[in-house]
């Protein structure tokens, strides 16, 4: 009987991970989109309809309603692949892949804080704020999204890859797109505009393959066992 339900739990293991990751990049990708689209980073788009455009306002509310979801599913993420990892995980890469990832989530949250200070500026009593306000805002939450929040998804890509194609949870092009992810979030997600969508890609990818194959076995073990 015990062997039964070790059996069952490994499969349904990796078949959380991969909805959790799957639910995780989709809400992630819709959230950053509705902010690039509703607070511009341009300079040239810095005007006073970023304040008082209903649209607009209505679209960053969807998304700091979907960031809060996407962070409990990252984190249910982090959780289901752990336990696929196992006893085999190493303690360094392990210690670095959690590390990453919560200071992702704090981030990623702080970028909804963010956001939300934008929003509260333009619904305040007794007229519109000048543009200084918007303007810190903005720029307050694209730093913390492309300095610091893809920075530590890029080193959660990184080690997750590294465990992974180590135990051989990925396949190898799986493992390399991931590394190739790392480099675009470390050195590129700064001064190129829209590059932070990588990551929610690469996690859709790993949430699919990783519910696919559900029904692999946990590293370590056999199907007899």
């Amino acid at each position: 009987m015990t062997e039964t339900r070790a059996g069952q739990q490994a499969l349904q293991t990796p078949r959380a991970a991969g909805l959790a990751g799957v639910v995780f990049a989709l809400l992630l990708a819709a959230a950053m989109v509705l902010i690039r689209l509703s607070i511009p980073q341009g300079a040239e788009s810095v005007t006073l309809q970023g304040l008082t455009d209903p649209t607009r306002r209505s679209a960053v509310k969807a998304a700091l309603a979907l960031v809060p979801l996407a962070g409990i599913c990252f984190l249910w993420f982090m959780g289901a692949l752990r336990a696929r990892m196992g006893e085999a995980e190493d303690q360094f890469l392990a210690t670095v892949f959690l590390g990453s990832g919560l200071v992702f989530v704090a981030t990623l949250f702080g970028v909804a804080a963010a956001a939300a200070g934008v929003l509260a500026t333009t619904d305040a009593p007794g007229g519109t704020p000048g543009l200084p306000a918007w303007n810190f805002g903005r720029h307050f939450a694209y730093t913390l999204l492309a300095e610091y929040a893809t920075r530590m998804a890029a080193v959660f890509t990184c080690s997750t890859s590294v465990i992974c194609h180590r135990l051989r949870l990925l396949p190898r092009w799986l493992s390399l797109l991931g590394f190739l992810t790392f480099l675009t979030l470390l050195f590129v997600s700064a001064g190129v505009p829209w590059s932070e969508l990588v990551f929610p890609g690469w996690s859709l990818l790993v949430g699919a393959f990783l519910f696919a194959s559900g029904r692999s076995p946990r590293p370590g073990t056999t199907a007899a066992s």
